[in-house]
């Protein structure tokens, strides 16, 4: 990884850079993996022996720079204190809104979810539950930072990420019939929710939850009924839990 790289690199750690050059990067030998298996475009990768039996399973994958380095300089220049297989740039995909027939049963939506941890690992259940489409308000932390990307264990390479305005997407999706869901403290007990029509469940920040503005479009509140004394949940164990719930009903 010459100079040059060495820089853009850890460029790409910060949010600004990230968005000027419509890039980021993804870090380890998994992420790796699931990266080249997806339509993403790979701008560079840079790689140890340890990558080989990987890069040689895709090497049908057009990668531009193919490069091999050293576990030092992944350090050096990436997020992860503890990589040492690979490192590439990658394009941000743009995806087209959905239209309501492309739009599975369940989608989810985020309403200023700040903590990249759970970001990461909402995007890793929506994965786990074949839900293809998550809408973010614009107030959510970067969906493409380091941290959130290594969260995700391959699941930012599978799914729709949509940066929108809250209000008036999930609006337009209200009034072509698909029901506008939010998870609360206060509703429809998610054990014994039917769902009758394709749905968008909103997902708020664990401080505050969902926006009231957003909280006007709602069709309908869910909450998961509480047994003990816990004042709330993490937002990506709530994701959970609901997912799971409209899975099975």
């Amino acid at each position: 990884m010459n100079k040059r790289w060495s820089k853009e690199v850890r460029g790409l750690l910060q949010k600004k850079k990230r968005k000027e050059s419509n890039r980021f990067i993804v870090e380890g030998r998994k992420n790796i993996e699931e990266l080249l298996r997806s339509n993403l475009t790979v701008e560079c990768l840079f790689y140890t022996e340890k990558l080989n039996d990987v890069i040689d399973r895709y090497a049908n994958k057009k990668i531009e720079i193919l490069q091999e380095t050293t576990p030092e300089l992944l350090k050096q220049n990436g997020h992860l204190q503890t990589n040492d297989s690979g490192l590439a740039v990658v394009q941000i995909p743009k995806f087209s809104l959905p239209t309501k027939k492309e739009l599975g049963n369940v989608s989810l939506a985020l309403d200023n979810v700040k903590d990249p941890g759970n970001l990461g690992t909402i995007l890793r259940i929506a994965d786990w539950y074949n839900i293809k489409n998550i809408f973010l308000s614009k107030e959510c932390t970067d969906v493409f930072a380091p941290k959130v990307v290594a969260s995700t264990m391959g699941a930012f390479s599978r799914i729709n990420i949509h940066i929108v305005d809250l209000v008036d997407q999930l609006s337009n999706y209200k009034a072509e019939g698909i029901k506008i869901l939010g998870a609360d403290m206060i509703g429809t007990n998610i054990h014994n929710y039917k769902d009758d029509a394709k749905s968008i469940v909103i997902m708020g920040s664990e401080s505050h939850g969902i926006s009231e503005d957003v909280e006007n479009i709602l069709n309908e509140k869910i909450t998961i009924p509480r047994f003990g004394d816990a004042e709330s949940l993490n937002v990506a164990i709530a994701t959970a839990i609901i997912c799971d719930n409209l899975a099975r009903n």
